[in-house]
């Protein structure tokens, strides 16, 4: 499964064509995370290694990648799963959604899970989360910052798909800059993080759609995005 995302993830990557991914799942679980059957002895410790660095890769390719990445969620979402919502730059879920990282029930806590899941959330709550196993609501998802929107089951593509469109209406490359900026600043001090993001303010000034978008604004049309990374002027 990890294999299957990763290749669907890629797939289209480098094309100006692709705006944003979202990933969902039909059925009551979102994912429920690494199959235990694959954690025991019997596989031995160098194919466990590779189950968490297979894991791994794909959570920092999710936010390594230059387009947003939604997750839909409609159901339980637990352990590596939780992990996979909390890689997402957006979550949106529905009421009857649940997360929880309940691997120390099993004897196994969830330690990459927390990477991400300590990244998104108050460490307190995180810690509640891992030590207990105890799931969480959607609202109290949505209270601590884990997931972006809770909606009721009807409407969740709906939602999503708006969200979706409103990404696609920007200028691909201008996307790409902010996100990747975005989680480069946020592993920093505050005065590295201003530092980092002028430069990008400046280097965002010099793209052809950032120009575009300028002009736009001051003549009062709808901007005509290139989505290619030109530059407008030399640095």
């Amino acid at each position: 499964m990890l294999e299957s995302l990763r290749g669907n993830i890629l797939a289209d990557i480098d094309s100006d064509d692709l705006r944003v991914i979202v990933i969902s799942a039909k059925g009551p679980v979102f994912s429920s995370g690494h199959d235990l059957k694959e954690l025991t002895s019997a596989q031995g410790r160098d194919y466990h290694f590779k189950v968490f660095q297979a894991c791994s890769e794909v959570m920092t390719l999710i936010q390594d990648i230059p387009v947003p990445v939604i997750a839909m969620v409609n159901g339980v979402a637990t352990a590596a799963g939780c992990q996979l919502v909390a890689s997402c730059d957006i979550a949106v879920v529905t009421e009857k959604s649940t997360f929880a990282t309940p691997g120390v029930n099993v004897g196994l806590f969830c330690s990459t899970p927390a990477v991400a899941i300590g990244r998104a959330v108050p460490k307190k709550v995180a810690m509640e989360m891992l030590f207990t196993g105890s799931p969480i609501s959607a609202q109290d998802a949505l209270l601590h910052g884990l997931v972006s929107k809770v909606v009721p089951e009807e409407r969740l593509e709906e939602e999503t798909l708006a969200i979706a469109r409103r990404v696609c209406q920007a200028s691909r490359p201008v996307v790409a800059l902010g996100k990747a900026t975005f989680h480069r600043q946020m592993a920093q001090g505050r005065d590295a993080a201003y530092a980092i993001a002028s430069r990008v303010m400046v280097d965002n000034l010099a793209l052809r759609d950032g120009q575009e978008g300028i002009r736009a604004f001051i003549e009062k049309r709808k901007p005509v995005w290139t989505n290619k990374a030109e530059k407008a002027h030399d640095e």
